[in-house]
């Protein structure tokens, strides 16, 4: 089930901002960065009410974000494993979060 309001579930985490706007991205089949973080993290997001789930795991949205960071210049490396550790703070401030609540 898809929670009623996700932004007021989440508003105050780390990154928070990226991922709703990766959720509306990914519902309007846009190819972005934000995107990108969350098909990495749509089981954990679908757990949490954020997303419908996947039958399948996306193999390549790693990827996918990794070939976008380098196509928009320098730095690709250290960019990805920042917006990687943003997302696992994020992840885990969720589940911190939702356990509080269960």
């Amino acid at each position: 089930m898809i929670h009623p309001n996700p932004s007021e579930l989440i508003s105050d985490l780390p990154g928070a901002e990226r991922i709703l706007q990766g959720v509306s991205d990914h519902q309007e089949n846009r190819h972005t960065i934000p995107s990108c973080l969350v098909r990495i993290a749509r089981p954990r997001l679908s757990k949490a009410g954020l997303m419908e789930a996947s039958p399948q795991h996306d193999t390549h949205a790693e990827l996918d974000l990794y070939q976008l960071l380098a196509s928009e210049g320098n730095q690709a490396h250290s960019r990805y494993n920042a917006l990687i550790r943003e997302l696992i703070s994020f992840e885990h401030a969720l589940e911190h979060r939702l356990s509080k609540v269960s």
